[in-house]
């Protein structure tokens, strides 16, 4: 092993085993105790090797399951997708759709809730302070891993009209099911953000404090209110996200050259 704290070089010696495929992912590294034992150090060393790989993203901790090496891959979500006025019909929500398309398996912790509206979320409704809104939260995975932390806001006469104060998720989505009840969303704002992640969105995502978050805020309306407003966070060395503009015959050809263009080696900006 090259020279330096203990703790480094085992996290060195680890991280080249991950890169050389040895640990895939999904897979379990030892535990702190196997990780002391194995390298004949103390468990704090182990510890303090572990977290250098999760600083750096490459593993993460799952209660139930120990150290998880994460998927390296970059996800790309089209975000103006689940705003399409012509998008298919379909039973799955947008989230599914993006993890079928990447081979992933999705899974989700869902939970709602009635909330005064806090300085933020008022704004974003243009609701008084501390008016009743709705929150839907949604954590989402792929192949058991953190992916998202979304929490969408809607004023309370909005979320009792259209059903979507039910305390269970809503498999088409919510977009959806405000359009098909007569509740159409026309226009979007977007606002995207990278900052680091504080302790509860570190908890939340099984990242390290300070780990940068893509936090993406998006606000809809039609010609009568403001109908939500949707915070997505993720990590941001594992997605990127992408706008498509126009007619669908352009936004076409723009998938279809990048697809063709776009091999091993060659990364997409």
């Amino acid at each position: 092993m090259p020279d330096g704290p203990m703790y480094h070089r085992i996290a060195d010696l680890l991280r080249e085993e991950i890169r050389a495929a040895r640990w895939k992912p999904g897979d379990r590294l030892p535990s702190h105790v196997e990780l002391a034992d194995q390298m004949q150090v103390s468990i704090t060393t182990a510890r303090n090797a572990i977290h250098v790989l999760v600083t750096e993203n490459l593993v993460y901790t799952a209660t139930s399951r120990g150290t998880i090496v994460r998927n390296q891959e970059v996800l790309e979500s089209v975000v103006t997708d689940p705003i399409r006025p012509d998008r298919p019909r379909s039973a799955h929500d947008i989230f599914e759709e993006i993890a079928k398309a990447a081979g992933r398996e999705p899974a989700k912790e869902f939970s709602a809730k009635m909330e005064p509206a806090g300085p933020e979320v008022a704004l974003w409704l243009g609701l008084p302070l501390h008016s009743w809104v709705l929150a839907r939260t949604v954590v989402q995975y792929l192949d058991h891993e953190p992916w998202s932390w979304e929490v969408s806001f809607y004023p309370r006469d909005l979320a009792e009209a259209t059903g979507i104060d039910s305390p269970h998720d809503i498999p088409e989505g919510t977009t959806r099911r405000l359009a098909d009840r007569g509740h159409a969303e026309t226009a979007y704002r977007d606002t995207l953000v990278a900052h680091p992640a504080s302790a509860e969105e570190a908890v939340v995502l099984d990242v390290a404090t300070g780990t940068i978050l893509l936090d993406h805020l998006r606000i809809g309306a039609n010609h009568e209110r403001v109908t939500r407003a949707t915070r997505h966070r993720s990590i941001a060395t594992g997605n990127r996200l992408a706008y498509e503009l126009g007619d669908d015959e352009g936004t076409a050809l723009i998938r279809n050259t990048l697809d063709s263009s776009s091999g091993p080696g060659v990364s997409l900006p």
